[in-house]
């Protein structure tokens, strides 16, 4: 049936062409063609300079033609988004024996360890470390408190190292961190808080060289790479 009306269809349009006065099309000028015989009306716009297509409109120009931004994958430029991080067990981490727990975390998840060692931190180094919370009230008992007995320095290298780590470690406050997180697992005070992760990729470079010396960082290619990133 619809082959049928295909066929009628085509017929009522080259009928009416046939039975129609040749009528010139002129620019930009609407113009009907209609026979007696049938009731097929065709309508045919004529655009002005048709063949020079100068015109943009889509009846001209199909959607995959149209100029658009190329997207470029430059699988080399994934070498910049590798960024640094400081990560510190703090006293009361060492002491309750919660390091290695803290470092199988970074692990598994596939950062790259360049930086590790036991530290006894100085009260200058505390002061300059914690410089920005100097005019807090209780700026004394954190210094205090980090001196309080050996620390854990590590550098920690990866893909988004440092937003990742944040994620790790938890909320400031381990009654407002999430369960799985180091704090929300592990601690229960701000004050003993166990764990202390840079919060920018800047702060990340100069916690490390303020915390490592120089010589005293690794650069090596771990094997599982090809299996943590494309």
């Amino acid at each position: 049936m619809g082959v049928f009306a295909g066929t009628t269809a085509a017929a009522c349009v080259t009928s009416s062409l046939a039975l129609t006065p040749t009528t010139p099309f002129s620019s930009n000028k609407r113009t009907t063609i209609t026979t007696s015989s049938s009731k097929c009306r065709i309508r045919a716009t004529h655009h002005q300079n048709l063949t020079a297509f100068p015109s943009t409109s889509h009846l001209f120009y199909a959607k995959s033609l149209r100029t658009t931004k190329p997207r470029i994958f430059l699988p080399h430029l994934i070498a910049s988004l590798v960024d640094q991080t400081y990560i510190m067990v703090k006293p009361d981490g060492v002491q309750r024996g919660v390091v290695g727990d803290i470092i199988s975390r970074f692990e598994k998840k596939g950062f790259k360890l360049t930086g590790l060692k036991l530290y006894q931190c100085s009260k200058d180094l505390a002061e300059e470390h914690y410089k920005d919370l100097k005019l807090k009230s209780f700026f004394p008992k954190l210094i205090d408190y980090i001196t309080s007995g050996p620390v854990v320095c590590m550098a920690w290298e990866g893909v988004g190292v440092v937003a990742s780590a944040r994620k790790l470690i938890g909320a400031t406050d381990p009654l407002q961190a999430e369960p799985g997180t180091i704090r929300g697992d592990l601690a229960v005070q701000t004050g003993r808080n166990i764990v202390h992760g840079s919060d920018s990729p800047e702060n990340g470079k100069r916690e490390i060289a303020l915390w490592f010396k120089e010589g005293e960082l690794c650069e090596w290619t771990p094997v599982l790479t090809p299996w943590l990133r494309e």
